[in-house]
């Protein structure tokens, strides 16, 4: 999706969400307008038919990652329900080696709601069909295999967690049939 796009697209996807709406600018405020990548999150938990709190919780789930925001005031701003749900989604900054944190993760995940992994294949979607453009763009091979691996051992994950008939886990194994090939060659 291209920034024009997005302009026609955010009043559909949050047409009748609220939350998600009020999250939507949020985190225009915290990424400093660019919000293509949790747009995108957000209108696959939108068509998977989520709720409100869900979808919301799809739009900012990076933002405890990569801005200060802290979970106590996403708690404030949008509920503990979707603090929750975004924290659960988060890494721990504390675990150095990039293996272990995702691994750790995955567990975390593995642990939490299952909106919480419904909201984590949902970016993991998301993640696997910009790998093509993230190569184009100057991501070495060996960068983009590291994250495939992330991804097919979070699919593994979620297949256990939501099971294989779940629609965002037939999403990411058909993505991951896609762009695997063209990584890996």
């Amino acid at each position: 999706m291209r920034t024009r796009e997005l302009a026609h697209v955010s009043p559909l996807l949050t047409a009748g969400l609220p939350l998600t709406r009020s999250a939507l600018k949020y985190a225009k405020e915290r990424y400093g307008g660019e919000v293509q990548h949790p747009l995108e999150v957000a209108a696959e938990l939108r068509h998977a038919g989520c709720p409100d709190e869900v979808v919301a919780s799809g739009v900012l789930h990076d933002v405890l990652e990569t801005t200060d925001t802290d979970v106590n005031e996403l708690a404030e701003r949008f509920g503990k329900h979707v603090a929750r749900l975004v924290q659960a989604v988060s890494e721990d900054p504390s675990i150095e080696d990039r293996d272990e944190r995702k691994a750790a993760l995955r567990a975390q995940v593995a642990r939490a709601r299952r909106e919480a992994a419904i909201v984590f294949a949902a970016d993991k979607v998301a993640r696997v069909r910009e790998l093509p453009s993230r190569l184009d763009r100057g991501l070495s091979r060996d960068d983009a295999r590291r994250k495939l691996d992330h991804y097919q051992a979070s699919l593994v994950m979620l297949q256990r967690r939501l099971g294989r008939a779940h629609p965002l886990v037939q999403q990411l194994e058909v993505e991951l049939d896609r762009v695997d090939a063209g990584v890996r060659a």
